[in-house]
Formats: C-alpha cells, sequence, structure tokens
C-alpha cells in the first residue's frame, strides 16, 4: 500500500511501524505530523470529492467487505477478513432484535475495531442513528448521553466500575438511555440498573464470530454470557475437540447455519487461519462452562488462564474480586513463573483518583473473598495499566515485564493464607 487513512491522533506512532511504501497520508482530524510523505485532511478531499466511480464488477455477499484488527492484547494483532455477510450476520436482527430504528447509539470506541465498526453496522441495518464520542471519559460521559439523546451504549471492561464509583446524584435517571450492554456482566449489573434505570443486556462477541451469546434483559446469574442465539452453533470442547460434559470447562468453538456468517481467515496469516478453523468449526480461544439451564460463562482467555499449586485460576475471577475493593480503579490479573514450579498469581493495579492502595488491606481484603489458592502473591500498582487503543489492558506487556522492583511480595510480608483461611 502506498496510501494510508488514519485518525491525527495516531501519526506519531508511524515512528513504530515501517512506512517507507507510504507516499500519501489522508488523516482525520488536526495533525502537525512532520514526514517525508504528502499529508491530505480527509474533510478537504469530501468537500471537493465528485460522484463514486463506476463498480469494476458486481459486489457478491461472499466478497470480502473488510479487514478488520483484532485487539492484540496477547500479541500482534490479526487482520480479521470480513465478507458482506459475515457483517450482515453479525449486526443482523437474529441478535440485535432489541434495537430499532428510532434508537440512537453512542459509540465510545475506536471505529476501527469491531466494539466501535459493528455498532455501525447495527444500526445501518435497523435503521437508527448514532452519537460518536471521543473515547470513553467518565466525567464528560453522561453529559454527552444527555446532549445527544442516546438510547443506547456499551460498557466495556471497567466502564461500569468508573460510572458506579461516581458520587450518586438525584439526577442519575435523568437521561434518555433504554439499554446497555455490559460486557463483560459484573456483579453490580443489578446496583447499575437500578441506580440509571437502564436495562441491561451482555453479549460474547469476538471479531471473528457473529455474537453467538446474548442476554435477556437484566441478567440475574452471576457473570452469564447468556444462552446461544438462533441460528449458530456452539461446542465447549478439549485439547482434541471432544466435547466437554455439561458443566466442566472447555474451550468455546462455533459455527453458523448461514454460509460465510463468519469470518474468512486471517489476511496473509494461512498458519493462524489453520490453528483457528479446525475440524469445520471456528476455535475462539476462550474457555467457558454452561449450566444444566442453558446459560453460558465466561471463564478466561486460554492464553491468560493460570495454574498454581495443582489448582486452575481464572484471571477474570481473579480481577473481579480485586476491582471490587473501594479503592482499586481497574486491575490485570496474569501468571509469573513460581519457583515451585507452575505460576504463582500476580497483579497490576491503578488507583481511583485520589486514593492510595495499601497493599497490606487489600491483601487481606481478597483473602476474605477468595479461595486461598486465587489471592495473588504480587501486587503492582500503577497509575494506568498499558492499553490497547481500543482499551483493553495488554496482558502480554505487564507478563513480560514480570516481577518488577517496584512489585510488593506479600511472602516477604509473612502474609499467608490456606484453605480459605489467613493463617498468619
Amino acid at each position: 500500500a502506498t496510501v494510508m487513512v488514519a485518525h491525527g491522533q495516531l501519526l506519531e506512532r508511524f515512528d513504530s511501524i515501517e512506512t517507507a511504501k507510504i507516499a500519501k497520508v489522508i488523516h482525520l482530524g488536526d495533525s502537525t505530523a512532520e514526514a517525508d510523505y504528502e499529508f491530505v485532511n480527509f474533510s478537504a478531499i469530501v468537500s471537493d470529492a465528485s460522484e463514486p466511480p463506476d463498480l469494476l464488477k458486481p459486489i457478491e455477499p461472499w466478497d470480502t467487505q473488510s479487514i478488520i484488527f483484532t485487539s492484540g492484547t496477547t500479541g500482534p494483532s490479526k487482520g480479521v477478513l470480513s465478507s458482506y455477510l459475515h457483517i450482515f450476520t453479525n449486526a443482523g436482527p437474529e441478535t440485535w432484535h432489541f434495537v430499532t430504528g428510532e434508537d440512537r447509539f453512542l459509540i465510545n470506541m475506536p471505529i476501527f475495531h469491531i466494539g466501535g465498526m459493528g455498532v455501525i453496522f447495527v444500526m445501518l441495518c435497523r435503521g437508527g442513528s448514532i452519537a460518536v464520542m471521543d473515547g470513553f471519559d467518565t466525567e464528560k460521559f453522561w453529559p454527552f448521553v444527555s446532549k445527544s439523546r442516546t438510547s443506547a451504549f456499551f460498557l466495556l471492561g471497567v466502564m461500569t466500575t468508573f460510572l458506579l464509583k461516581q458520587e450518586p446524584s438525584e439526577h442519575d435517571k435523568d437521561h434518555s438511555v433504554r439499554l446497555a450492554f455490559m460486557v463483560p456482566l459484573t456483579e453490580t449489573c443489578t446496583e447499575f440498573y437500578e441506580r440509571f434505570g437502564i436495562d441491561v443486556y451482555t453479549i460474547f462477541n469476538m471479531t471473528e464470530i457473529s455474537s453467538p451469546i446474548v442476554s435477556e434483559p437484566n441478567p440475574t446469574k452471576r457473570g452469564t454470557c447468556g444462552k446461544k442465539r438462533d441460528g449458530v452453533d456452539v461446542r465447549l470442547v478439549d485439547e482434541n475437540d471432544c466435547e466437554v460434559a455439561l458443566g466442566e470447562i472447555g474451550e468455546m468453538i462455533v459455527r453458523t447455519d448461514r454460509p460465510w456468517g463468519m469470518n474468512s481467515g486471517y489476511y496473509k496469516n494461512p498458519v493462524a487461519t489453520a490453528e483457528a478453523w479446525r475440524n469445520g468449526w471456528f476455535h475462539t480461544g476462550d474457555c467457558f462452562r454452561q449450566d444444566d439451564e442453558g446459560y453460558f460463562y465466561f471463564v478466561d482467555r486460554m492464553k491468560d488462564a493460570m495454574r498454581r499449586r495443582g489448582e486452575n485460576i481464572s484471571s477474570f475471577e481473579v480481577e473481579a474480586e480485586v476491582v471490587a475493593y473501594p479503592d482499586v480503579r481497574e486491575a490485570a490479573a496474569y501468571a509469573v513463573p513460581s519457583d515451585l514450579g507452575e505460576d504463582d498469581v500476580m497483579i497490576s493495579v491503578a488507583p481511583v483518583a485520589g486514593k492510595d492502595i495499601d497493599q497490606t488491606t487489600l491483601m487481606n481484603f481478597l483473602g476474605d473473598r477468595m479461595p486461598y489458592f486465587m489471592v495473588p502473591r504480587y501486587i503492582r500498582v500503577l497509575e494506568e495499566l498499558p492499553k490497547t487503543p481500543s482499551s483493553k489492558v495488554m496482558k502480554h506487556v505487564l507478563r513480560s515485564e514480570g516481577v518488577t522492583a517496584d512489585t510488593w511480595d506479600r511472602e516477604q510480608h509473612s502474609i499467608k493464607f490456606k484453605k480459605e483461611r489467613k493463617v498468619g
């Protein structure tokens, strides 16, 4: 490629990538970057644009519509090849039947990410409208919602925590919002619904698939992602693709009853494509369990799961307990090598603004809530956790840094837990 389209805020990152072939950059927003290639402002191009040219050939439903890159939380991002049918299946009425043409959906995530781009296609299919916010900002969120007359939005990761940790107000229900999609569903779902008067849904999706799991409004089962929607097959399997028993943990694999209803592979990455598409099913790399009522529960990314002294540990479950501590704004749990073999559990935490985190107090808080084998050994306090442009924590960065000089070690402070009870 010789032409790149990018937001002006991202141009400073060009120094970290190979741009030798780039001759022209079309940028959105303001930019003061300097380089050896030509800069063109997108608004100027649009205002002077002629009618679109004729198509070279008719567009078929199975043609590639876009290449959307994954978040890159576990390593380098992969370009997902999405057909027109994949985009429609992901945005169609099978999943989004509760959104109508009267809704206005707030986008507060990058549009180059499926979380932002997907909403655009949903509202195109439903005949609704969108409001675009330049990233998530706790203080600006509700004023923007009111000004834009938003009726639906996504809450990813700790966004829910940020909003709930604001001081309650008599104006908490003074808004036009009727739907919120909370991913993942936290134990504060009911609190959020009651405080803000908004119906809460949750959903499981990836760039590569088409929202196979969706919940009913205001689910009461803690940690659920919902049930399988119509039009998809879902299995939980072991490492040999054999289905696990009900209630057991397995990797979720997915297929659709619509041809081209999911991704067509990874761009110029046949190895990753072959690893993901096996035996006619797409392998998500995510571990789930299912109960006898058909509800699915996310356990962990396979690459993030930990094993300590013979016990399997979900980083997702550890993080849920850590962010319940009032002074913790966000947290990441990950494995570091143990001197005894297998893993030790480490957490990196960012404090609520104006608060300091006392590691001993936090550790005692966790010891009263968690099985002894899940209680972290190490705590690292950071002002901000490293994130992707789509606001997901880059655990592979934290994992590679490991136990740093500023890491607190509970074993050095003689804090021990055994059989879910503190003994010293």
